[in-house]
């Protein structure tokens, strides 16, 4: 039996060596191989989100890295463990630039599971996962997100078994061994991570109006992405409506420390921050989540009158399955001193918007522009986005069983240009025997 741990900490982390030794010791103790990979020390490059890992090579990632040869250890396992400081509710960014990788081992045709629409497996065999974050104390706004999202995970990488863990404090030794040999034995009996409801976010107080607002776009699509362009229009309205107003592209931004410094002292002179990104792996592309890393850092200890709204979009017809990105982003804000404006999701955000401006896209997007409008009506009142708006924006644009068979088309439609037409379903990592 082969177990393999992914370790998210950062650097000088104390939680993160006790708990990966007492699992070590367990494992071994039951005659597992193990292999501990420290992520932060491997070279994984950021998921590009363009879909060469089912199309141009399917089930293999375009990026010739160690996601690679990670990813194949994770499907040649029977048990994954995964490692993580608890992240405004999600996973560190180290660990999250490899889950965002993980797409690589589903296909990009969906199935339904439990009602609700998901990509079908690309393996026969997948392991078990247990997920293991810490907090420096009891968070249960938090800690609920975090279990939210490993729910998440274990469907969409179809776990057969699933533990999640938070601890709030590193126990002594002994206690620490007794926990992991607990989570190790609920495996065994095929355990599954129970279905956590998300925190309500407190009411937003009224607030002056904003007279500065700055657009952070999540996607490595960068001013071409569908997040571009709903984030955009949004901010546009504002800026109609007397706002000053500013985009910075994420992506190519943490690549310039003087960049990552001029977008911090930027974030301090707005009112108003708008978040704009599309979903990875159930939440928050690594970049992004490195980002608000780096923001809340800086912001420590302060708060004030500034608020954040979100903008989340992604592949699947529902749009909940961005509720966990949003509920993260709420975290974030209340972590960074800000005050929540709400978060806004839409289904089928590329198949919708595919990157244009909304005010060139016709009535294709005119519901979407009647949520936007709302929402930039309501932020210049000093008001979070009301629910109407994000009642609109998030209502199904095309039924689950068209979107499906449009999709199961459009794949075979796309592979054509590589000629891997009939390859879409290989499973490169499969071990033989």
């Amino acid at each position: 039996m082969k177990a393999l741990i992914l370790n998210g900490a950062h650097p000088n982390d104390t939680m993160a060596d006790p708990v990966a030794v007492a699992l070590l010791d367990q494992l071994h103790a039951r005659g597992w191989q193990t292999e501990h990979i420290l992520l932060r020390e491997q070279k994984i490059g950021v998921c590009a989100g363009d879909f060469f890992c089912w199309l141009r090579s399917p089930g293999m990632c375009n990026t010739n890295d160690d996601n690679r040869t990670i990813a194949a250890k994770m499907i040649q396992s029977d048990l994954l463990i995964w490692l993580t400081p608890v992240t405004f509710g999600g996973y560190s960014s180290a660990l999250k630039r490899m889950v965002d990788h993980l797409i690589q081992n589903i296909l990009p045709y969906f199935t339904y599971i439990n009602g609700e629409v998901h990509h079908q497996p690309r393996y026969t065999h997948y392991p078990n996962l247990l997920v293991v974050g810490w907090m420096d104390g009891p968070d249960a706004a938090s800690e609920a997100t975090f279990r939210h999202l490993v729910q998440r995970n274990t469907l969409n990488m179809y776990a057969p078994a699933s533990i999640c863990a938070v601890l709030t404090t590193l126990p002594p030794p002994v206690e620490l061994a007794r926990q992991a040999d607990g989570w190790l034995a609920a495996l065994a009996a095929g355990a599954r991570v129970p279905v956590t409801p998300l925190p309500t976010p407190l009411e937003a107080p009224v607030v002056p109006r904003p007279r500065r607002a700055v657009l952070l776009v999540g996607s490595p699509r960068t001013n071409k992405s569908s997040s571009a362009a709903l984030g955009g229009y949004l901010v546009d309205q504002l800026a109609a409506l007397g706002v000053d107003t500013q985009t910075i592209q994420l992506y190519t931004t943490l690549n310039s420390p003087v960049r990552l410094h001029a977008m911090l002292e930027t974030l301090d002179s707005a009112d108003l921050i708008v978040l704009a990104f599309p979903l990875y792996v159930d939440s928050l592309p690594a970049p992004v989540m490195l980002a608000l890393e780096q923001i809340a850092a800086y912001r420590a200890g302060r708060r004030g009158d500034q608020r954040m709204l979100a903008i989340a979009n992604c592949g699947f017809p529902e749009s909940h399955h961005c509720d966990h990105a949003l509920a993260l982003c709420a975290r974030f804000a209340d972590q960074a001193g800000l005050i929540w404006a709400g978060g806004m999701a839409l289904g089928a955000g590329e198949g919708i918007v595919h990157g244009e401006p909304l005010s060139q896209s016709g009535g294709r997007t005119r519901s979407l522009r009647q949520a936007l409008d709302q929402a930039a009506a309501a932020l210049i009142a000093g008001r979070p986005a009301p629910p109407e708006a994000i009642k609109r924006m998030a209502r199904p644009v095309i039924p689950n069983w068209l979107y499906l068979l449009v999709g199961s088309l459009g794949w075979g439609q796309q592979a054509r240009r590589y000629n891997t037409q009939r390859r879409l379903r290989e499973a490169p990592y499969q071990q033989v025997g």
